[in-house]
């Protein structure tokens, strides 16, 4: 057992008197040594003179020799001396001061014919610390000769490219010479020279020493560099920290068996605590994990000391080192050589914070936790990688940056929060990379990160390392934006497919195109389909893989922000399809992510989607719920999206959605709903307004559940709170009246209620009327080839019903190529027929007329309150007939809250109606056409009524004034006071 010293609290302190053990003679040593028998180990410890410590008030009055500890030799190991020197205390008396500076001079007289080998250090002492020195002295590396580890270390820290061999106890005196004060320097330097002599002496009539001075001259003396947090301290130098005399024996620093299989087989949960530098009996253990390394080399300032080579990538070694040191690796590969950080030095990213949001599932800006972030950590430039996989037995990051092999690259696992955590030095942006996950049973797969904010080209399915550098220029939109609520103003939506609207064009050349074509329509907000990446461009982004990630197929996250940022300069809000109802099951992606069902219900009749072949999320599990959550905010707040418009409410509100009896299990009372899913989008809405003023969240929700546009905190009739969300899409209002346009007029008056049906239920809820994507694709047919009858005919039944359309309670929706006509489904291969609106084809003013429409309708819409103020208010609107089934005619009133009113006319029969009577207010002097359908620059027969109408006192459809219009074919006609 190594001596301590009488600091070290291991043994009482001597008297001044004490005797010190007799130190055994060379011979006895030599002796010894052949009776163990333990090859080419070094048994010695070197001894330093000893050093005195001025005081504060005078230089150095006492001088404290060192004690030396001698124990005899064993049949299991030679002697080992160890001389420690300790500081003057300022407090020691003159008699006990002279008793150890006496047993000091005994020691040293003895020392000379005793020690075989030397070796020295000196401990730094810091500035601070008044003007008191001290160096401690240690053989080689610590006990270098008392075990078959020690011995082990030494041959794995060969003496290459190391100069001139210089011996440790010369380097003790020359830090000695250094450290003492100028009073003592030439003194002390003197007796530190000649004990270095004595002892070089000895070593060299030793062979088992040399070998032993050979590896401790491996490790060159420097200072080293400010260390991180966690580490040696700044202003430490190599020599500085020496290995204290009152640690233990050393032991080997290679990785042991059961860590080394675990490591190579990427099942370790903490190779943070293997690799790396860690303090260990006997100095520093640094051990690296470098699979196809040629050689791998410790560098702290100018130290360098080469780690041994123990197989199959690892390296490691012992160095006599107080303190783990700030260091770097010089790794040689064949040709190359390579000088990094060693992530395995860094403390985790993440703090208990972050990872106790996660387990709670209320971390609402998860995106800035997990998935790979460029970033600065303890000084060091590089990227943090974290993921959830909670069933993994191991994680690696592998990717492009270490050639698709993450052998050497393991995670560590941050508890129970399933979190796996890695920072990696020197690696940024634009590189590929996934996480290589062994599963449960052993198995491996890849997966994407589902925290990427950035991919590759689909079909290539890597994520991409990114940071946004973007400057926003829309303060002034997200600053008014918030003013009045998307219910109580103007709203018409011009629904686009960016990757189809004008195939070809990026996000940044889009941004030169569609704000101004938008803007000229007079459309208030764009909402485009799903922009998260999807590997399947047929889904048209509806099944998504990447859902913190726009598609890369028009340009990166930036280019993207680009966008919307022009849409905002323009004036335009711009609104995204958003789908957390299912995912698909690309074995790259979120199925069955760490081996078992995760993001996914772990029953399979919860899991599977019945119509698309796709999984529903775990609403219920707390992650799951946070990952939406958190990515509704993420693209409200990373790319200033202005609403969500959420696909498939109805297939997650209900247990049945889709199933047969038995292919479903109630809820606990025994209901249909789907109580996770509730749960999951009251938070989502919840959490979306507190955070972003200004949004809307809008349900595709295609039933007749209670509350879906109510508060989350006011129950309905059947105890629920509300959805709350802000619009929702009236699904019946689209069916029904598509339904009755798509019948001859003949027929019309048998269906005449598909068209009033909508206003009994109008204020159920705040609605948007979709005329989407959905209705145009799949044999559907184009909104104009829905309506029977003649070319003309049908153009006119498409103008009239968007004006009977802009006039109904509720916001508008229009997809992209029925704005002017498009008579051909649309397809994501081509996208709108723009050619029809070409002045070189013969039919372009037909198209270009109901263009001309649509711009006027917004216009008018927008400049009148009535037509949007009171959207979701019963008094905003007032029959005026409903009934006129015979007629196929619909009029009604609009009020704005000052009552001003607009009449809307529709005439669905292909007959020009004269002088037909229609009640009015009494209060309105007159009446003119604000908008006419049947006008001839829209295509239409010109049948208008261009002079102001002024009312008759004759009572009609109780109304007490009337007035007569002339009712043009296939038209709807909107009229204001005058």
């Amino acid at each position: 057992m190594t001596p301590r010293p009488e600091s070290s609290g291991s043994r009482p302190k001597g008297t001044a008197g004490e005797k010190i053990p007799e130190q055994p003679t060379a011979a006895q040593q030599k002796s010894a040594a052949k009776k163990t028998a333990v090859p080419k180990q070094a048994a010695a410890k070197k001894a330093a003179p000893a050093k005195a410590t001025a005081k504060k008030a005078a230089a150095a009055k006492t001088t404290v020799g060192k004690t030396v500890a001698k124990k005899a030799a064993t049949k299991k190991a030679a002697a080992e001396i160890t001389a420690v020197e300790q500081p003057a205390a300022g407090t020691a008396t003159a008699k006990k001061a002279a008793a150890k500076k006496s047993a000091a001079k005994k020691t040293a007289a003895k020392k000379a014919t005793t020690v075989k080998a030397t070796a020295a250090r000196t401990t730094a002492v810091k500035a601070a610390a008044a003007k008191s020195t001290a160096a401690d002295t240690v053989a080689g590396k610590a006990a270098a000769g008392k075990s078959p580890a020690a011995g082990n270390t030494a041959k794995k820290v060969p003496a290459r490219k190391a100069g001139t061999a210089k011996s440790a106890a010369a380097t003790a005196a020359e830090a000695v010479a250094k450290k003492a004060t100028p009073a003592e320097a030439t003194a002390k330097k003197a007796t530190a020279k000649a004990t270095a002599k004595k002892a070089a002496a000895k070593t060299a009539a030793s062979k088992k020493t040399a070998s032993a001075k050979k590896s401790a001259s491996a490790v060159k003396k420097a200072p080293a560099r400010k260390a991180p947090a966690g580490r040696a301290p700044a202003g430490v130098t190599a020599s500085a920290q020496a290995v204290p005399p009152e640690m233990e024996v050393a032991v080997s620093p290679a990785v042991d068996a059961v860590d080394r299989e675990r490591l190579l087989a990427g099942t370790h949960h903490a190779p943070h605590s293997v690799l790396g530098a860690h303090p260990v009996p006997g100095g520093i253990a640094f051990r690296a994990f470098r699979p196809y390394a040629l050689s791998v080399t410790v560098v702290s300032g100018e130290l360098r000391a080469e780690l041994h080579a123990d197989g199959e990538g690892f390296f490691s070694g012992l160095l006599p080192l107080r303190e783990v040191p700030a260091y770097r690796l010089v790794v040689e590969y064949e040709g190359t050589v390579l000088e990094t950080e060693d992530p395995y030095r860094f403390l985790p990213t993440l703090g208990d914070l972050d990872l106790h949001l996660i387990g709670e599932g209320r971390h609402e800006e998860l995106w800035t936790a997990l998935g790979a972030h460029p970033t600065t950590h303890e000084g060091v430039t590089g990227t943090r990688f974290a993921v959830w996989a909670p069933n993994a037995l191991g994680v690696r990051v592998t990717g492009t940056f270490n050639f698709w092999d993450g052998t050497g690259h393991i995670m560590r696992s941050l508890g129970s929060s399933g979190v796996w955590e890695l920072f990696l030095p020197d690696i940024g942006e634009g590189e590929l990379y996934k996480f290589e996950i062994t599963r449960p049973d052993g198995s491996r797969t890849q997966r994407a990160d589902p925290m990427a904010r950035r991919t590759e080209v689909p079909p290539a399915t890597s994520s991409v390392i990114t940071s946004s550098e973007y400057e926003w220029g829309d303060a002034e939109w997200l600053a008014r934006r918030a003013e009045a609520p998307a219910h109580e103003a103007p709203f018409s939506v011009y629904e686009i497919h960016l990757p189809s609207w004008r195939p070809g064009l990026t996000y940044r050349q889009l941004a030169e195109q569609l704000p101004g074509y938008v803007k000229n329509l007079g459309f208030t907000h764009v909402e485009l389909m799903p922009v998260a990446e999807h590997p399947f461009g047929g889904s048209w982004g509806y099944q998504v893989t990447g859902f913190y990630a726009p598609t890369a197929r028009l340009g990166t996250p930036d280019d993207f922000r680009f966008l919307v940022d022009k849409l905002h300069q323009a004036g335009i809000g711009v609104l995204m399809d958003w789908v957390p109802a299912h995912f698909p099951r690309d074995d790259w992606a979120l199925a069955e992510f760490d081996g078992r069902p995760l993001y996914e219900h772990e029953d399979p009749l919860r899991a599977a989607h019945p119509d698309w072949g796709t999984l529903e999320f775990d609403f219920g599990r707390n992650e799951v719920r946070n990952f939406l959550v958190a990515n509704a905010v993420y693209w409200c707040e990373e790319f200033h999206i202005d609403g969500l418009r959420v696909d498939a409410v109805a297939s997650m509100l209900y247990l049945d959605y889709s199933r047969e009896p038995g292919q479903w299990t109630p809820n606990e009372h025994g209901g249909r709903e789907n109580l996770d899913a509730v749960a999951f989008l009251q938070e989502m809405n919840a959490t979306v307004y507190r955070r972003v003023p200004g949004v809307v969240t809008i349900a595709e929700e295609s039933t007749a559940w209670d509350g879906v546009t109510r508060a989350t905190h006011h129950k309905g009739p059947s105890g629920f709170g509300g959805l709350g969300f802000g619009l929702k899409w009236n699904m019946g209002w689209m069916h029904d009246s598509l339904q009755y346009m798509s019948h001859e007029p003949v027929h019309r008056k048998y269906h005449h209620g598909e068209m009033t049906f909508s206003m009994v239920y109008a204020y159920s809820e705040n609605y948007v009327l979709p005329i989407s994507h959905d209705e145009v694709v799949h044999g559907k047919r184009s909104l104009v080839s829905k309506m029977p009858g003649d070319w003309w005919q049908q153009r006119a039944g498409v103008r009239s019903y968007l004006g009977y359309m802009w006039a109904h309670p509720g916001k508008q929706l229009l997809f992209m190529g029925q704005e002017f006509a498009q008579g051909a489904e649309w397809s994501e291969a081509h996208g709108p027929d723009w050619w029809l609106l070409d002045p070189g084809y013969g039919a372009e003013p037909d198209h270009r007329g109901v263009r001309d429409l649509v711009r006027d309708l917004n216009a008018v819409y927008r400049a009148t309150p009535a037509l949007w103020r009171l959207d979701t208010d019963p008094a905003g609107f007032e029959w005026i007939v409903g009934d006129a089934a015979e007629d196929n005619v619909l009029a009604f009133l609009r009020l704005d809250p000052e009552g001003v009113p607009v009449l809307a006319v529709s005439n669905f029969a292909p007959v020009t109606r004269q002088d037909y009577r229609l009640g009015v207010p009494d209060d309105v002097p007159a009446w003119h056409e604000a908008l006419n359908t049947d006008a001839a620059r829209y295509g239409g027969s010109d049948v208008t009524n261009p002079d102001p109408v002024k009312p008759e006192p004759q009572s009609w459809h109780g109304r007490p004034a009337s007035i007569r219009l002339t009712l043009p074919p296939l038209a709807t006609v909107w009229l204001r006071p005058a």
